[in-house]
């Protein structure tokens, strides 16, 4: 069924491998890792390898988050961490933008409410949007910490919607991977997935994507922006 323009009003979007190309970072590391082990194979194969290892710890690390909000041990896990690993000593990422996105942000916050739904914790989103100077364009944000369920739940689109006084449905979820789609579809929104970070067109389309585009700067022809003159 292709998009229902017309109910769009606010956009949310994932940050890694849709926002920001923090995946292909990742999927380098592990690689390098792969390395000794799998010395053997080529490189690309390594790669392979290592994209699909990464993308299959997403759910176990979203089913973990599950298991401690279903035993009420979920804000104790994020006390104890920060506990641990306070502010200034957590390792601060330099977030690498998708190409274009610094510019298809701005051109898309004139026309639609702009918000963020991250899986990271509340210091790595807050820090992405001060790195990129995105303050004045996201009207809010959610993160692993805001709501008790995170994606593939409804939960982070219901209070993001909330906060802008829109409803769930006439939001839109953009995101890289089958558990953003799923997000999206839950909390009764529509979704476009990207091919700009892990998940691959065919998984996209099986999560239930209403379309799936390139990567963000395809977005604003899919919505019909029309350029401010």
């Amino acid at each position: 069924m292709p998009l229902d323009l017309k109910r769009i009003k606010a956009i949310c979007f994932d940050i890694d491998g849709t926002l920001a190309d923090s995946d292909d970072v990742m999927v380098e590391q592990m690689e390098a890792v792969l390395s000794v082990p799998l010395f053997i194979f080529p490189r690309q194969r390594r790669m392979q390898f290592a994209r699909k290892l990464i993308m299959a710890s997403e759910t176990p690390g979203n089913q973990l988050l599950k298991l401690l909000d279903a035993i009420g041990c979920d804000d104790w896990f994020f006390r104890l961490r920060n506990s641990l690993l306070p502010a200034y000593k957590r390792k601060i990422p330099h977030w690498k933008p998708i190409g274009g996105v610094q510019e298809t942000l701005p051109k898309l916050a004139k026309v639609y409410s702009i918000a963020l739904i991250s899986a990271r914790d509340d210091h790595h989103t807050q820090t992405f949007i001060e790195q990129l100077a995105f303050s004045a364009i996201i009207r809010c944000w959610a993160s692993a910490e805001t709501t008790r369920h995170t994606k593939p739940y409804p939960d982070p689109i219901q209070w993001v919607a909330k906060q802008l006084g829109v409803s769930p449905s006439q939001c839109l979820m953009v995101g890289d991977t089958p558990v953003d789609i799923q997000a999206g579809k839950n909390a009764g929104a529509q979704t476009v997935g990207v091919l700009s970070g892990f998940g691959e067109e065919c998984e996209l389309r099986a999560a239930g994507a209403d379309a799936v585009i390139r990567d963000i700067n395809e977005l604003d022809s899919l919505l019909r922006v029309v350029p401010p003159h």
